[in-house]
Parts: C-alpha cells; sequence; structure tokens
C-alpha cells in the first residue's frame, strides 16, 4: 500500500492487483470531506511493480544518477534541481536534497565523472565532485555559453556518450519555423575545449536520446509538429548512421507528410524515421535498458516515455513503451507501464533512467512525481509505503 498526502488529496492509496495480461495499480483517493471515494488507474505490464520514489519536485523533467547512487531531478517551471538519495538501498528516498534554485529553465541535467552538468536558457554550468557537495553545493562554473536565446524557449536535453562528449539537443522555437542553427539540431561539445559539432539537423524536438548498447550508434526520439488534425504527423523514432544527416523538420513530418507552409531545398537528402509513433504520443525520454532486473526479453530494447497528447479530441500516450529491436529494425511497441486511465491523465511521464539494481526510475511532469518500476515476478516486493507532509 502507498499513501501520500498531497496538495489536492489528504490520502492516496495504491494497491496490486494481478491480471492475465497486465496488472492493474488502483488509485483510490480518499479525503474525510468527500462522501465517497474516486478510483483512478495506473496499468503495468505482467510481473512488474510500480512504487512512488519521490514526490513534490516541481514539474519533473530530466535526470541523471550519480557515481554513489544520488538521483538528480531537473525542474523547469520551478527552477530548481533536487538531489535523491537511498542510502539503505530499499527502493525509498532516505534524504532529499535542493542542488540549485531560481535558475533558468534547467530541466537537462547530466552527471560524468563527478559533476553534474545542467543546461539552462543559454549555457551549460557545471556543479563540480556534486556527491560530496550535496548539503552545500559549490557555485556552478560556466564550461559552454553560446546555446541561443529566444522569447519562445526551446526544448533541451543533454547526455553524454561514449565519445566522451556532451550531447545536446537544441529544439526549434516555433510549432513549424525556419530556425537558424543550433536550433533544430543535436550537437556534440568537447567540455576541455568548447569545440562542437552538429550530429543531426532537420529536428524538431529531441528531448529523449541514448546509445545502443550493442553498437553504440545514438537514437533520439522527436516530436511532430501540432495543429495538423488528430493523426498527423506521426512521431518519430531515428537513428544517426551518418554524422550531420537532416531529418526533415520543417520540410518533411515522418516520411511522408509534406509541410505546406515551407519548400523542401532541391538538394537536401533527407533521413526517414526508423519507426513512426502515433501521432501526439510526444515521446519525451528515450532510454535502452541496460540492466539484469527485467526478463532477458527486455534486455538492451528502448524504452519510450510517452508524455501524452495535450490538443487531440481524445487522449494518447501517458505511458511508458518497450520497442522491442530485430536487426536494426524496431517491431513492435508494447505498453509497459499506462498512466491514463479513461481520458484522465494519472501522470505525465517525461523521462527514463536505470537504477543500479535494474529498475527504472520515470519522472513525472504533472505532479511532480519519480516512480520506480521493478520487475517482481514470483517476489513479494510490493509498492512502498511513503508519507509526505502537505
Amino acid at each position: 500500500m502507498l499513501c501520500i498526502k498531497t496538495n489536492n488529496y489528504n490520502c492516496l492509496k495504491v494497491f496490486s492487483a494481478g491480471f492475465t495480461l497486465l496488472a492493474s495499480v488502483t488509485l483510490l483517493f480518499c479525503n474525510s470531506a468527500f462522501a465517497g471515494s474516486q478510483s483512478i488507474m495506473i496499468t503495468v505490464a505482467k510481473g512488474f511493480g510500480l512504487s512512488l520514489y519521490a514526490s513534490d519536485i516541481g514539474d519533473a523533467k530530466q535526470m541523471a544518477m550519480g557515481a554513489n547512487g544520488t538521483l538528480f531531478v531537473g525542474s523547469h517551471k520551478s527552477g530548481t534541481i533536487h538531489a535523491l538519495v537511498d542510502s539503505n538501498q530499499d527502493g525509498r528516498v532516505d534524504k532529499r536534497y535542493v542542488i540549485a534554485k531560481g535558475l533558468e529553465s534547467p530541466d537537462a541535467i547530466a552527471f560524468h565523472n563527478g559533476d553534474l552538468y545542467v543546461a539552462t536558457e543559454n549555457q551549460i554550468v557545471r556543479f563540480v565532485d556534486i556527491e560530496q557537495r550535496l548539503r552545500r553545493p559549490s557555485r556552478p562554473k560556466e564550461i559552454y555559453s553560446d546555446l541561443p536565446y529566444s522569447e519562445k524557449k526551446s526544448s533541451r536535453s543533454i547526455n553524454f556518450g561514449p565519445d566522451g562528449r556532451l550531447y545536446v539537443s537544441i529544439g526549434a522555437p516555433c510549432n513549424v519555423c525556419e530556425a537558424p542553427v543550433p536550433y533544430s539540431s543535436i550537437i556534440a561539445i568537447n567540455i576541455d575545449t568548447g569545440a562542437s559539432e552538429q550530429i543531426a539537423a532537420g529536428v524538431r524536438d529531441a528531448s529523449g536520446f541514448d546509445w545502443s548498447p550493442l553498437d553504440e550508434k545514438l537514437w533520439f526520439a522527436d516530436q511532430g509538429r501540432d495543429w495538423m488534425g488528430d493523426n498527423l504527423p506521426p512521431d518519430e523514432i531515428n537513428r544517426v548512421d551518418v554524422i550531420g544527416s537532416h531529418y526533415g523538420f520543417p520540410y518533411l513530418h515522418a516520411s511522408t507528410v509534406v509541410e505546406p507552409a515551407y519548400e523542401k531545398p532541391k538538394n537536401l537528402k533527407i533521413t526517414l524515421p526508423v519507426y513512426e509513433l502515433p501521432a501526439h504520443v510526444a515521446p519525451t525520454g528515450l532510454a535502452f535498458y541496460r540492466g539484469s532486473q527485467f526478463p532477458n526479453i527486455y534486455h538492451n530494447q528502448l524504452f519510450v516515455a510517452e508524455n501524452g497528447s495535450w490538443n487531440r479530441s481524445s487522449k494518447v500516450g501517458y505511458q511508458v513503451v518497450m520497442l522491442k529491436i530485430e536487426d536494426q529494425k524496431v517491431v513492435s511497441r508494447e505498453t509497459v507501464v499506462s498512466f491514463l486511465d479513461g481520458e484522465f491523465p494519472v501522470a505525465r511521464p517525461f523521462a527514463l533512467l536505470s537504477a543500479a539494481d535494474g529498475a527504472m526510475y520515470i519522472s513525472d511532469d504533472l505532479k511532480g512525481n519519480v516512480y520506480r518500476l521493478f520487475y517482481k515476478g514470483d517476489s513479494t516486493e510490493e509498492p512502498q509505503e511513503l508519507e509526505e507532509n502537505e
């Protein structure tokens, strides 16, 4: 059972029950002022469990894992970065710290060689030796100042690649437009010299990217444009086979949807998606599963956090899916966790991150939670009990 006090409800209880194909987690909101109770559902694949790891983190965005197991979470609207510590490794947060506050959109973060890197509106800063200074972090040092600034915030996401460079996705500052570089691209930065290289162009909004553990190729999810109807254009899963490839934005969406407002340059070669997701599911998080806790069928497979539609006549997304890959091709898409109860979103999963024990963290930018997805099989591990102050 999970009991959480929140600002909106006095008590939130979670129960789990197994079904043939899916296990359902029932969330029961109870309040002494209520005459009755309201139940909502989170659905997880059979054999899996889901627990609340942390709450009250603002709109939880990108996460990063420290060498000592500290989970860092960036928040866009609140301008904060939280550090969450599970010191006895029981799947529950024991201590939490605010590493920084008052920052300009610090939702993109990464950990590397003991330091925490944060992308703000137009720069990247570094908190040195952060896990040794959780109580009193040092002042951040600027390492890169050439991120583009605009009145309309474009998305950012950062992560260190196998080559040791810091990769940064820089979204378009618009729904659809011909924006100047480095907008609509993914770049790689040498953090020692500041030199940068464009890895991918024609990318509208790639909040999630990761490297295949099998061949170290970069995969990224790209969100399609809005206002073309409920079913167009599809969201995309892409792979970088050739550095500097162009992925179509704003001229071509997915494989076949031609943009009416802009004509593609005649000599421009466009790399088509590896896989097309349904329109408006909004894939914001992407991660290959590198752990061993989940069954073998999930090993080295691609997990995607679908943040969910916001302007569609009926809601889609709001779930974590696994894309099964065979011979460099996506052959199936399976729901692992669904946070959509009918037309009611329980959460909006944003980012995914593997834990040292093989579980997976899921950030929720709707209610400011971090969930822990674990595989229990025949074990007795149950969602934890956690209570917070209102």
